[in-house]
């Protein structure tokens, strides 16, 4: 058995679903995730950034994406995110921003900028209001949810919430494309899905094909050497971010015991007040409340 690339590897992701002639796959993959009405489902997808630049494959900063165009014209950008980095709401905006910025062109009207559409694949549990792992935003007017514009479309998957599913029997990849293709992300290392992914992919000619494309991907040496590099910039990325996290709760852990201690610093300070008011010694106070000797005869100074 072929040992298989980590399809959540933006590199390895790529290569099977953004390839220049590679369209039906991507083809199969946008029509379950936007879930259109038969008559509307996409025909036919224009990949428009086919090539990987040599020289970002090390960069952590780089975002290996998938940007494609369909019939329409409308313009899809697809990301894939294995870390948390707390900014996913802001990060997608500018995502389709960029994109949907960048068919403006010289004496461009406004009413010429196609539907934008962001899909974010994400590889960690994001939205705590739900626990659908396809969400889809859109842009309505608060009281009565009519859409100001159909331009903006947002979707996020979240592959543990997915998974969280399919451990209960809940998820369907035979009757759900989406559910299908999103397993697929899992199946390099899960015996269990590859096999059930495969038996689907025997009457799913694209299945079939994709993990065609995967296996041939993964039996390429030179590729191999080029995903080990980009998964080691990602998997140095996401160490520095769960670092960073520790930083920052040991921060507030410590930021929380110096409040509490000053907190319990100024009650004491309140009863010794009170027990120097009622006559007590400077000795029983300092023992009670466990402030130095020094600081009770300085409150009882005060005191006159």
């Amino acid at each position: 058995m072929t040992k298989l690339m980590d399809l959540k590897i933006d590199f390895a992701f790529k290569q099977v679903f953004g390839k220049e002639g590679n369209e039906p796959i991507l083809l199969a993959f946008l029509n379950a995730a936007l879930q259109l009405p038969k008559e509307k489902r996409l025909s036919s997808v224009e990949i428009l950034n086919p090539e990987i630049n040599r020289e970002h494959i090390e960069d952590k900063a780089s975002v290996l994406d998938i940007h494609a165009k369909t019939e329409q014209g409308e313009h899809v950008n697809i990301e894939i995110q294995l870390a948390n980095k707390f900014d996913m709401e802001k990060r997608t905006l500018y995502y389709w921003s960029r994109i949907y910025s960048a068919q403006m062109k010289k004496g461009m009207p406004y009413t010429d900028l196609a539907k934008t559409i962001t899909i974010n694949i994400l590889n960690f549990r994001f939205l705590q209001e739900t626990e659908r792992f396809h969400t889809t935003f859109h842009l309505y007017e608060d009281q009565e949810q009519f859409p100001l514009t159909d331009v903006i479309e947002i979707h996020f998957m979240e592959i543990p919430k997915l998974m969280d599913k399919w451990e209960q029997r809940a998820v369907n990849p035979h009757d759900n494309e989406l559910e299908r293709w999103l397993l697929l992300l899992e199946a390099d290392d899960d015996e269990e899905i590859r096999k059930e992914l495969e038996a689907i992919a025997m009457r799913d000619p694209v299945m079939k094909r994709a993990f065609d494309e995967w296996e041939d991907l993964s039996r390429d040496e030179k590729k191999w050497v080029e995903y080990e590099s980009r998964r080691k910039a990602i998997l140095d990325e996401m160490a520095a971010v769960r670092e960073a996290e520790i930083r920052q709760q040991r921060a507030r852990e410590e930021g929380l015991a110096e409040g509490r201690t000053e907190g319990e610093r100024q009650k004491a300070t309140e009863i010794a007040r009170e027990m120097l008011a009622e006559g007590d010694s400077l000795e029983r106070v300092a023992k009670l409340t466990k402030l130095p000797l020094a600081e009770i005869e300085k409150l009882k100074d005060q005191l006159h």
